[in-house]
């Protein structure tokens, strides 16, 4: 049998993320009884690090804990991976120790290298192309609070980045509407776009993208490895910001969603991030509970 790796959305099936979000959720109701009973007993998690974190580290290497794993930190610094060693080759031996490996890295290239050496499942822990874990996470949280998102309608402002590209694979996989409001010159892949052009549609107006969505996410305007263009961007995305103002014209009970870290005031407010009925912190916590299912899934399919 072929490894399963999960690399994007688009490595499972509807019918699969469905049942991993419903595990997530089962495993969240029954975290204590799940780590008295230890399912993953014995089992190695390998995380590769190349880009900075906290939910991600936290998330997976709590999770294995709780389940009764190990999850090993590896830094490009401490490993032959910053000196130069192949990825295949880092790949070949990595992947005949531990039982599973999670990838948190730059280019989109190198988990697909990585994976196509790998005698383990491998996880997208973040690329700069796609960050599918916090779809899972995201899809989570709304399931929990509104139900199936099937049919809903939800609006992206900000940039067209990675998180972005993984809305656009989630309304293919989820079957919802997409509404991308970004400046001109910060879209996200044509290609992407074009291949899901049923569901999703890019403006360049924010309130219009956000008129009766059900779900409205964003993110920071500059991504790691972006930080030169800080300045510039701030005064591209003025009008882009998550506001009081902008969400009044959501549906009634829209939820907003933010992956995190946010900078505050800038494309969301604080009054967003800390009202009484903000799922940002949910979202947040589901990583956790959404990584153990997919775990789970990867290691049963192994």
């Amino acid at each position: 049998m072929a490894v399963r790796h999960f690399l994007s959305l688009l490595d499972c099936s509807p019918r699969e993320l469905r049942d991993i979000i419903g595990r997530a959720i089962e495993m969240k109701a029954r975290q204590l009884e799940l780590a008295e009973s230890a399912p993953f007993n014995n089992r190695v998690l390998a995380m590769i690090f190349e880009k900075a974190s906290t939910r991600t580290r936290v998330s997976f290497e709590a999770g294995m804990a709780q389940l009764g794993g190990h999850a090993m930190y590896l830094s490009p610094q401490g490993t032959q991976l910053g000196r130069g060693e192949p990825i295949e080759d880092s790949a070949r031996v990595i992947s005949s120790m531990v039982d599973i490996v999670m990838i948190r890295t730059f280019g989109h290239d190198i988990v697909e290298r990585f994976a196509a050496n790998s005698k383990v499942p491998v996880i997208n822990g973040l690329t700069d192309y796609v960050h599918p874990c916090q779809l899972l996470a995201d899809m989570q949280t709304y399931r929990e609070y509104r139900g199936d998102i099937q049919g809903c309608t939800v609006a992206w402002v900000g940039d067209g980045n990675n998180m972005c590209h993984s809305y656009i694979n989630a309304a293919r996989q989820f079957d919802f509407e997409l509404r991308i409001a970004c400046p001109p010159g910060y879209e996200p892949d044509s290609g992407l776009v074009a291949a899901n052009q049923s569901r999703v549609a890019i403006s360049n107006d924010a309130r219009a993208a956000v008129t009766g969505a059900n779900l409205v996410v964003t993110d920071v305007w500059a991504s790691m490895g972006q930080e030169q263009e800080q300045h510039a961007r701030e005064q591209a995305f003025a009008g882009f910001k998550v506001s009081s103002d902008l969400m009044s014209n959501a549906a009634r009970d829209a939820l907003v969603m933010h992956c995190l870290p946010a900078h505050r005031g800038e494309e969301i407010d604080s009054e967003i991030i800390d009202a009484e009925d903000s799922v940002i912190w949910d979202e947040a916590e589901n990583r956790l509970h959404a990584q153990k299912a997919l775990m789970e899934f990867l290691l049963e399919a192994h």
